[in-house]
């Protein structure tokens, strides 16, 4: 494991070690995890651009578009049989 320095200032690092303390771990261990959180975020938010750029794309190329109604006829259908509900627990 690579070691790095952080320079805090004063007011932030007075933040911190109550958040940790309040959870039984290190300011260093609460560090670690809101690192690792914001990379997973920043990961996931350039992914999603990715897929909309992608998807545009498609668009731009010819893709298949559909009339709003036609989405929320096929969103509503999915709600009455209860698909939708089972497709997001799998997803999460």
């Amino acid at each position: 494991m690579a070691a790095t320095s952080i320079k805090l200032s004063d007011e932030l690092k007075a933040r911190i070690a109550p958040l940790a303390d309040a959870e039984g771990i290190s300011p260093h261990a609460w560090m670690l995890r809101a690192l690792a959180a914001e990379a997973e975020r920043a990961e996931r938010r350039a992914d999603f651009l990715a897929e909309g750029r992608r998807r545009l794309q498609e668009v731009r190329d010819g893709g298949e578009l559909l009339p709003a109604r036609e989405v929320f006829a096929r969103l509503e259908a999915r709600l009455e049989a209860g698909l939708l509900a089972k497709s997001k627990r799998r997803a999460g």
